[in-house]
């Protein structure tokens, strides 16, 4: 009997705090989440969406592939890219990217 009540007694004395303590942290690791790699990651998007939007003829892109080349053509869903002097391919305009070869160039002189 006394070995009961003093179960029920150090299990009342090993509770955390109140409920709300702990939904608190919960929302806190989500807007951390949230801010550190959704917001980032839909930034990125929604940049890469305007750059495709844009493309124009002249503008020196990669694709997701690797293959470097220049605008020749652009539709609604493709792109007709220059990669030699009499080679062109026709790609889907979301495997393209920007070709950052240029500004890296110039930043490194």
């Amino acid at each position: 009997m006394v070995y009961n009540s003093i179960l029920l007694q150090a299990g009342q004395a090993g509770q955390v705090g109140p409920q709300y303590q702990f939904w608190l942290m919960i929302l806190v690791m989500m807007v951390i989440f949230w801010f550190f790699m959704i917001r980032p990651q839909a930034k990125k998007q929604k940049e890469l969406k305007k750059f495709r939007e844009g493309l124009k003829k002249g503008d020196k892109i990669v694709t997701i592939g690797g293959i470097y080349g220049k605008i020749v053509e652009v539709k609604d869903t493709t792109a007709l890219i220059q990669i030699d002097d009499n080679v062109k391919i026709k790609v889907d305009k979301a495997s393209l990217v920007k070709d950052f070869s240029d500004s890296d160039a110039i930043a490194q002189k």
